[in-house]
């Protein structure tokens, strides 16, 4: 699942999709850490200590390679739901999509919001399913989703600047962009598209 998963939130996003969709709204948030569970549920709780702990790491780190370790663990520990029936929909969404039956794909996903809205991955792999049906508006209110529960989530954040570039807003891509640098620093793929909108937009100056 770990492979998936990383497809998903670092190559997914570079699909060419048919853009018929008007650009949907966006708010550009400020990174703030995700908030501490408000029960004090144990599994809650060693999630976000292990989740703190793992961000503090990925920031600091200037190794591509084990900053891309890092951010594994980081999305394994996303992945972690902490419910058997969520985690066995979210294995059926992820057959579904390797797939290609998107439709089937959202039924499961829809579940597992349903059972849990406070578990981002559901919402974060929904918006993935949408983005790949074309659906950019959709796919931006899952992103938005995402990120009101886990404003690091850097595979939304990313998702939302392809997007945002995809639309032709290329300034709030760059920010965006620059989001997820503030996040995980050594992610080649957003330090190439951060110089190349800068150069984009430099160039759109002159």
């Amino acid at each position: 699942m770990r492979g998936l998963f990383a497809i998903f939130f670092l190559s997914l996003f570079a699909v060419p999709v048919a853009a018929a969709e008007p650009a949907p709204s966006v708010k550009v948030l400020p990174i703030v850490p995700a908030a501490t569970p408000k029960a004090a549920d144990p599994f809650e709780l060693a999630h976000a200590k292990r989740l703190d702990k793992l961000f503090a790491g990925l920031k600091r780190e200037r190794n591509e390679q084990a900053a891309d370790r890092i951010s594994q663990q980081i999305m394994q520990v996303w992945l972690d739901s902490g419910s058997a029936t969520v985690d066995l929909l979210m294995q059926w969404a992820n057959d579904a999509i390797q797939a290609k039956k998107y439709p089937v794909a959202l039924d499961f996903l829809d579940q597992v919001i349903a059972l849990d809205p406070s578990y981002a991955e559901g919402w974060n792999h929904r918006a993935t399913v949408h983005y790949m049906m074309g659906d950019f508006t959709m796919s931006m209110a899952d992103i938005d989703k995402t990120l009101q529960i886990e404003p690091r989530h850097f595979g939304a954040l990313a998702g939302m600047a392809e997007i945002l570039k995809d639309t032709g807003r290329k300034e709030l891509a760059l920010k965006a962009y620059e989001r997820v640098l503030q996040v995980y620093p050594m992610l080649r793929s957003a330090q190439s598209a951060v110089e190349t909108l800068t150069q984009d937009i430099a160039g759109q100056d002159i």
